[in-house]
């Protein structure tokens, strides 16, 4: 095996004493398999407090676990001639419109099928541009989000668009079905996000080391069950816009990790209306609007993307429902 270049390292917290290794692993979101995990483990690739391990190991407060990442050499992304919807390209930046379903970038467990590897296939010279395993990459969405992307092709185009990202002068606009039916109009969630304080799979609103985090969002149509929602975020935390609508009691259609969508979804009397619903496979959220100076030369960029079908086909049958409810 090649040398690790680096690692990631956990302190495990007073609450998590007792959970097995392979376990406590499995729901920090590595993109590794169980399967995988306990290869990594048995080879000692991942360590307790320097020293190996077995998968059902039952942590003790204050273990330090370490995962130690191979070097570039042993993991990198490759080319796929995999379809992308591309709707801006020049010599510096490339604007995409991501398929919900498919990942971003290569990562443990998942080294193919990916925005890069297609990414990859379609410019030529983009290696190496922001590391082997994301190149090009300034920000994501994720898997089951859709939606507009920009990606950059040279290390100058790369650097200009994260200023722009970290200092919040991206113009970032999304589309939501969330349940329920907000009392406002438009409002602000100001309210930090980090790691769940017990579920190292989600994010949080009470997380102690939470970042700051601002979504801003309006109704654009009520229909008694869902709200199709407007929103602007200001910064780009981790499943932002989804643990957000969820902590202001209005999770998004199709998103099982946060709102218990699945249990929400049995609550709804109406036959027609539930097998509509449970036809969203994935949260409901779409990235329809991007804008950014351009890297080069400064000029302003702006970009739209429609909605999908599956939200599409959601939002006209609940504009038809409502109708028929209220023109009786």
């Amino acid at each position: 095996m090649s040398e690790p270049a680096n690692h990631r390292e956990w302190q495990i917290p007073p609450e998590q004493q007792g959970a097995r290794l392979d376990v406590y692993l499995a729901a920090l979101d590595l993109a590794i398999s169980r399967s995988q995990l306990k290869r990594l483990i048995d080879e000692n690739q991942i360590t307790v407090n320097g020293k190996g391990s077995k998968a059902g190991y039952k942590l003790r407060a204050g273990d330090v676990i370490r995962v130690i990442e191979q070097s570039p050499e042993a993991y990198h992304a490759v080319p796929e001639d995999i379809p992308l919807t591309i709707l801006y390209e020049d010599q510096d930046i490339l604007v995409v419109d991501k398929a919900a379903g498919m990942v971003v970038h290569p990562a443990a467990g998942n080294y193919q099928h990916t925005l890069v590897n297609a990414i990859l296939h379609h410019c030529k010279d983009l290696t190496g541009i922001g590391g082997v395993l994301r190149p090009g990459i300034v920000h994501r969405l994720d898997k089951n989000t859709s939606g507009l992307m920009v990606v950059a092709k040279t290390e100058a185009a790369l650097s200009g668009l994260q200023q722009q990202f970290k200092a919040h002068q991206v113009k970032k606009i999304y589309r939501a079905l969330a349940f329920g039916n907000p009392a406002a109009d438009e409002g602000v969630i100001d309210v930090p996000i980090g790691r769940h304080p017990t579920d190292r799979k989600k994010m949080s609103m009470s997380s102690k080391r939470g970042k700051e985090a601002l979504t801003r969002w309006r109704v654009l149509e009520r229909h008694g069950i869902l709200a199709y929602l407007e929103l602007r975020i200001e910064t780009g935390r981790t499943h932002q816009i989804r643990v957000h609508l969820n902590g202001i009691g209005h999770p998004i259609l199709g998103d099982d990790v946060y709102g218990n969508g699945a249990k929400r979804l049995q609550t709804i009397t109406d036959n027609a209306v539930q097998s509509c619903l449970k036809m969203m496979k994935r949260q409901a959220l779409h990235a329809a609007e991007l804008a950014f100076k351009h890297p080069r030369d400064g000029h302003w960029l702006e970009f739209f993307s429609e909605l999908p079908e599956d939200m599409t086909r959601t939002l006209y049958f609940l504009r038809d429902y409502m109708k028929r409810k209220y023109d009786r």
